[in-house]
């Protein structure tokens, strides 16, 4: 197994896009570059929380209702899963799934990929694992079919794609769709739900969100000779109920100046740096948006609560 290297060294993505992010008004840093190794871990962590429902929730779905979901996916098929993170969901498909024959993990944080995708290759030998490192919100081409297999399925769990805008996520599902030639992508969606679990959800108790909102701030430190203090940021996270969104900043306790790169930055105290969206769907709503990238819901699966929803796309 090799790791393909698609992306442009995170480094360099993370710098570019820290310096231009700090440089508007108001200040904001994309939600992808939190997965570095640390940011996948305290992500792991997050999904554990009581508080934490998607990840639960998707998997009661999954579990529920996985011999459907089978079905549709059929047999001899290459999976390609967007945002792969720890490929702890993709076993309940492998499982259940008639002659997998590839399985493409693509994720952002290359190193910890690896990891993960060494680990699930031991357990099925049977399966080609090729992980491919890469922004997989940017377009993404994959060569051709291989170990027999007939046509690609695409697999993108966990409601990544509440984090982007609507422009953003319109582009997503058209890229996903030249992706797989055209194929089917199961997809998990957050619907609109009461905000006070939404809002426990991004504020749990043990503070591991706040751990990992800090830690872009962490890894600029790291990476990019930047000298923020963490203890003069705090985390803040709200659900934004005309915009269905949970936002989350990261806020200024002080007035003060930072560098990053050799670059210097001031905030002023109460200034807010916007570290990431998480919008919310009613199901007619993103019907809708994903008939403008060109795809149907063929099936939909939720849970007796309605919090989630796991969705069958097929272009139209």
């Amino acid at each position: 197994m090799n790791l393909a290297l698609v992306a442009h060294r995170s480094e360099d993505a993370f710098a570019k896009a820290l310096l231009e992010g700090l440089a508007r008004t108001p200040k904001r840093i994309p939600s992808k570059f939190f997965y570095d190794t640390a940011g996948s871990e305290l992500f792991e962590r997050i999904t554990r929380l009581p508080e934490y429902y998607p990840t639960r929730t998707e998997l009661s779905i999954l579990a529920a209702s996985i011999a459907e979901i089978a079905h549709c996916i059929g047999s001899d098929v290459e999976l390609v899963e967007f945002g792969a993170g720890s490929l702890s969901k993709v076993r309940l498909l492998l499982n259940a799934m008639r002659k997998p024959r590839t399985y493409v993990p693509i994720d952002i944080s290359g190193d910890y990929l690896l990891d993960v995708a060494t680990m699930l290759e031991a357990e099925y030998p049977q399966i080609c694992v090729n992980p491919i490192a890469a922004d997989f919100t940017r377009p993404i081409k994959l060569g051709p079919l291989e170990c027999s297999a007939m046509h690609r399925v695409g697999f993108f769990p966990g409601s990544t794609i509440g984090n982007f805008g609507h422009g953003e996520a319109v582009s997503f599902l058209r890229n996903a769709r030249a992706t797989l030639d055209g194929g089917p992508l199961l997809i998990g969606v957050d619907l609109v739900k009461d905000p006070a679990i939404l809002h426990a959800a991004y504020n749990d108790f043990e503070g591991v969100t706040e751990a990992f909102n800090k830690n872009l701030l962490v890894r600029a430190n790291r990476e990019l000779d930047a000298d923020f203090d963490l203890d003069a940021f705090a985390h803040y996270a709200f659900y934004n109920p005309v915009a269905q969104r949970i936002e989350m900043h990261l806020v200024s306790r002080t007035h003060q100046r930072v560098k990053v790169c050799g670059e210097m930055f001031d905030f002023a105290e109460g200034e807010t740096i916007h570290t990431e969206d998480s919008h919310k769907y009613t199901l007619d709503g993103f019907r809708a948006l994903a008939a403008e990238a060109g795809y149907v819901p063929h099936r939909i699966w939720t849970d007796p609560a309605r919090l989630f929803s796991l969705q069958w796309l097929e272009a139209v």
